[in-house]
């Protein structure tokens, strides 16, 4: 009997009503793996993936704290468990106003994938609360992240589930965290990745994913003949992602000429470098100040409610959130020459800008494959912490970059149709295989 993908969305979504990222991500995965699971049975004699879209723990819980002027605030936090067949639950903590219970299903599903084609034992899971830091003093930011971990500690360690950083988590908070689990727990462990330098964080770290996914992008030109050399890049996130993402595009002879935030984007045709990157690096993820402050201060065209996406550019590099980019943006840059995609937030685009992007046939890679070198340098922050050791910088970059380039190969392996790599299909199947074979492994659990 073949796999009925419509049956199965219909059940996803019945017992999970009100989730519509998290029916995207599922039914993104299903659709690129009916065929695969129909050629190899035993995936669906053993139910896996009914079971991959079912957490294997949710916890939620109320996280109090008083404000600066003495008043009481009170937040929800989670923390989704969702696949531990592979290694501990690995993911970030997204603290964000938008923070639903389904937001973080969608990322706990995608990290499954993510984690397994690092090649790292690390499941998949996501966590956070509906807190945002934006206005907050050091010392508000301080006490609502020691009331989470609180609640928290007692569902994570070491060989347990490992959290990380996501948006509205930087270092700042990280380190609070790590700080009250250490009182709580009394251990110094490596129970969260992301940490400082001084406290067991690993070099590279905050570089790694925008790093990552240069490198995955590079990869996919290589397989053209083609290189970052001499080429025009937008894009859309001010984080972290962003603006590490440029700076290795800068390393690497290229030039990005925009950077955004949810109210607009910079535009400079001259490439931002030097002084204006150095200026732009901590003004979101420390100050957390608005992108038009960039702007203002370098004299630079701000384009206020409008998306990067209209920039004629060869490649295109989403960093902010999820379904930033849509069918029409996917058009407009397929129309105005764009040569590449590579997603470095989690789920950029929507189901009609994918299904625009793979019918043009241009180069593609979803958010679960090109993001990946964030978890994947959290991974090796997770085995120096181990070892009670640290590696150079030069050894970290080293290890990202073969990373990513396993990443790629194993996409091409399981998505080359014919002279085109479907990088979804790749990521989706190469991601599944080796969480499905152990979940078979290990028995109905």
């Amino acid at each position: 009997m073949s796999f009925d993908v419509a049956k199965f969305m219909e059940n996803v979504k019945a017992k999970n009503p009100g989730e519509p990222e998290f029916h995207q991500a599922v039914e993104e995965v299903v659709l690129t793996l009916a065929d695969y699971i129909n050629a190899n049975p035993k995936y669906a004699d053993n139910k896996i993936l009914e079971r991959m879209v079912e957490p294997e723990r949710v916890v939620m819980f109320r996280v109090p704290w008083v404000d600066d002027k003495g008043e009481i605030q009170v937040n929800r936090g989670y923390r989704v468990q969702m696949n531990s067949a592979i290694g501990p639950y690995k993911g970030g903590l997204r603290f964000h106003p938008s923070v639903t219970l389904g937001t973080l299903k969608f990322l706990a599903f995608e990290q499954v994938f993510k984690n397994s084609l690092t090649t790292l034992p690390m499941g998949g899971g996501k966590g956070g609360a509906d807190f945002d830091g934006v206005g907050k003093s050091d010392n508000e930011v301080m006490r609502f992240c020691q009331s989470f971990m609180t609640e928290l500690y007692r569902h994570i360690g070491p060989n347990l589930d490992v959290p990380a950083g996501d948006i509205g988590v930087g270092a700042r908070e990280v380190a609070y965290m790590f700080g009250q689990y250490k009182r709580i727990a009394n251990e110094f462990t490596g129970v969260l990745t992301g940490k400082g330098r001084s406290f067991g964080g690993s070099l590279i770290r905050p570089e790694a994913t925008g790093y990552g996914v240069i490198y995955f992008a590079q990869a996919m030109l290589a397989t053209k003949g083609d290189s970052l050399e001499g080429k025009t890049v937008v894009n859309s996130g001010g984080g972290n992602v962003g603006t590490f993402l440029i700076e290795k595009v800068n390393q690497l002879g290229g030039k990005v000429v925009t950077v955004g935030d949810p109210y607009g984007y910079v535009y400079d045709p001259d490439g931002i470098k030097g002084e204006k990157l150095e200026f732009l690096k901590p003004l979101w993820t420390v100050y957390r100040r608005p992108i038009k402050d960039f702007a203002d201060k370098f004299g630079l065209e701000y384009r206020e409610g409008r998306k990067p996406w209209e920039v004629p550019c060869d490649i295109a590099c989403p960093t902010a959130t999820q379904n930033e980019l849509n069918e029409e943006d996917a058009k407009t840059l397929i129309k105005n020459g764009c040569k590449c995609i590579a997603e470095g937030s989690n789920m950029s685009s929507t189901k009609g800008a994918v299904d625009a992007i793979l019918a043009s046939k241009i180069l593609y890679s979803p958010g679960k494959a090109s993001n990946a070198g964030g978890v994947a340098v959290s991974g090796l922050e997770m085995s120096q912490n181990s070892m009670r050791y640290n590696w150079t910088s030069e050894e970290v970059d080293a290890k990202l970059q073969q990373i990513m380039s396993d990443i790629h190969e194993t996409c091409r392996e399981y998505g080359q149709e014919g002279d085109y790599c479907n990088y979804v299909k790749g990521a989706n199947i190469g991601g599944f295989v080796k969480v499905a074979d152990a979940m078979i492994a290990q028995g109905i659990v």
